[in-house]
């Protein structure tokens, strides 16, 4: 699977993650139907600053990828479920506006306990069972009772059980990590391979915004900006979007060396095809016409 030249942003990519700073969300063209990832939407300029949740909300950049600094408990909780045709990544930052009648009854008991409830995928009426926590950062109540949200993704979580399903979804969960893998690869460590991934996404930014007709920025892309393996692992796969059952799967794996190569393997595909694409267009240049 490739991500598409038509999808990538330029290189100002790794600038929704300075920290303390959450972007707000911006409007991109619409993907390529046959397109199977796309990466970050957020870097172009936008008018809009939400979008509705149950239809096209979509993930910004993270202002940072850091671990959560909340304590991670191995016991059941409860938590208030909200199913989303996204997927929601720890550090990554969420723009919602809450318009439907059992959400904003969600929310106004959010406002009074800890404004935090689990954003889980859903397509077709079939939910995840993997999630991840969505804090309230920033939010505005309307006077028609609708709400607009900034929400950061936490914790991850694995649903035990629901508890009820109206007027929303509750559930038992357990939080998720990732577990110490088996054994690495020999001569494989996850540092080395977080930087492999850098190196592929970087290419793979620089060739598209060739095909498209960016200029090249002058410098190393910092895509990593010292993250450490697994919230880097995390903020690739948010890149990821357009293809939400990719991006749950990647969700799902607790053995970060796993998610980074797979994410590896999807850059190192995609970069195949944008060098083949490129090399194509450049056989089919004005200059090379005549």
């Amino acid at each position: 699977m490739a991500l598409l030249p038509h999808h990538f942003p330029s290189a100002t990519l790794h600038r929704h993650r300075h920290r303390h700073h959450p972007q707000s969300p911006s409007p991109i063209p619409s993907p390529l139907k046959s397109s199977p990832f796309l990466l970050s939407k957020s870097t172009l300029p936008s008018s809009k600053p939400f979008y509705r949740a149950k239809a096209q909300a979509l993930a910004a950049r993270a202002s940072s990828f850091s671990s959560s600094d909340r304590p991670v408990s191995s016991d059941l909780v409860e938590l208030p479920l909200f199913p989303l045709p996204l997927v929601l990544y720890p550090g990554a930052v969420l723009p919602l506006q809450i318009f439907e009648f059992r959400y904003r009854v969600m929310m106004h008991t959010l406002l009074q306990t800890d404004l935090r409830f689990g954003v889980v995928f859903s397509d077709g009426g079939s939910v995840a069972n993997v999630g991840c926590v969505g804090e309230v950062v920033k939010h505005e109540r309307l006077v028609d009772d609708r709400f607009f949200l900034i929400c950061k993704g936490q914790e991850r979580f694995r649903v035990s059980r629901v508890l009820r399903s109206k007027p929303y979804l509750v559930a038992e969960v357990a939080w998720l990590e990732d577990r110490p893998p088996p054994r690495m690869a020999e001569g494989e460590d996850l540092d080395a391979l977080a930087s492999e991934v850098e190196n592929y996404m970087r290419d793979v930014i620089r060739i598209s915004n060739r095909l498209n007709g960016k200029p090249e920025k002058e410098g190393t892309m910092d895509l990593r900006r010292s993250l450490f393996p697994t919230p880097f692992s995390f903020f690739v796969g948010s890149t990821f979007e357009g293809a939400p059952r990719e991006q749950q799967a990647l969700l799902e794996l607790e053995d970060t060396g796993a998610r980074l190569r797979r994410e590896r393997d999807t850059l190192r595909n995609t970069l195949n095809y944008l060098t083949a694409a490129s090399a194509v267009n450049d056989a089919f240049s004005p200059s090379n016409s005549s």
